[in-house]
């Protein structure tokens, strides 16, 4: 509780406040601000008339998590039989995930891939962007990869899509022949993760999507905010005993970064329990993904 009122009391001195622009530039494809509040430092991108945070972190704990999404992220934990021996991260951002996963996991292989060089060089700079001979990081666009990666036969324990233009989504990082694609990826056992908003125009027809691709999966969704982390993999959904024994196993690795596993458990449902949209919902495909127009 304490968390969450510091986490309020910073976001709504940045309301009041005239933020410190730390950095600013303008790259191939946006503009880019480095922005401190107190103790908040936080990367934006100006799309349009919007400025959105695509990464936060406190300057003096940046082990601890600032977006709720992040911690929805670790949900995908709860698939895995084995810690993950290799993680691919679509979507840079600030780096925090990829430098958490590393401390959990130090032996882990993990690859960051990020459209922007831009992005890249500014979490070096401004948010700590660890990389050594486990951890490393690619300019390509995330479908371009995707595609190459699958000619190679590389396989991957945890996929996370987390890819955001500053408005939504890439579309083509949204249709059925891009999932197909990262489908192929997964290990034998391993979990996708896909960030993305219960609140969106795009909610019915990414749900469809992704159950014509995987099947039924799992919604995890904070009733606090709009949130939304879809899990899924190749192989059978895990039953609440499971999910229960091994968040009790993961609590006190995982509450260093202020992640309590134990109550994300309470988020998660089943699209074999809950299947709220329409059976007639259309697929995004690469012929028909009309993102920009469904997400306003």
């Amino acid at each position: 509780m304490r968390n969450l009122i510091y986490i309020l009391f910073l976001f709504i001195i940045s309301e009041h406040t005239k933020a410190e622009v730390v950095h600013q530039e303008r790259s191939l494809y946006r503009n880019i601000l480095v922005e401190d509040n107190y103790d908040l430092r936080c990367l934006k991108f100006n799309v349009k008339t919007s400025k959105t945070n695509q990464s936060c972190l406190y300057k003096s704990e940046p082990n601890k998590l600032v977006f709720n999404y992040t911690k929805l992220l670790f949900s995908s934990l709860l698939m895995l039989e084995d810690s993950p021996k290799s993680v691919l991260i679509i979507g840079l951002g600030g780096g925090t995930m990829s430098n958490i996963l590393h401390q959990l996991y130090p032996d882990a292989r993990i690859k960051n891939v990020e459209i922007d060089p831009a992005v890249i060089k500014v979490a070096r700079e401004y948010f700590d962007f660890y990389e050594n001979e486990h951890v490393t990081s690619k300019v390509q666009d995330g479908r371009i990869f995707i595609k190459r990666a699958g000619l190679k036969k590389e396989q991957y324990d945890w996929i996370i899509l987390d890819a955001f233009n500053g408005d939504y989504i890439p579309e083509h990082l949204l249709t059925k022949e891009f999932l197909e694609e990262t489908k192929k990826l997964l290990s034998p056992k391993g979990v996708l993760a896909a960030n993305t908003f219960s609140i969106s125009k795009l909610y019915e027809h990414e749900s469809a999507t992704y159950h014509a691709v995987f099947g039924d999966f799992f919604n995890v969704r904070n009733r606090n905010n709009s949130n939304r982390i879809i899990l899924t993999t190749k192989m059978e959904l895990p039953n609440g005993s499971t999910l229960a024994t091994r968040a009790k196993a993961l609590r006190q690795q995982l509450k260093p970064f202020d992640v309590d596993i134990i109550d994300i458990t309470t988020y998660i449902t089943s699209t074999a329990d809950d299947k709220d949209w329409p059976g007639d919902t259309k697929i995004l495909t690469d012929q028909f993904s009309p993102a920009n127009l469904l997400n306003y």
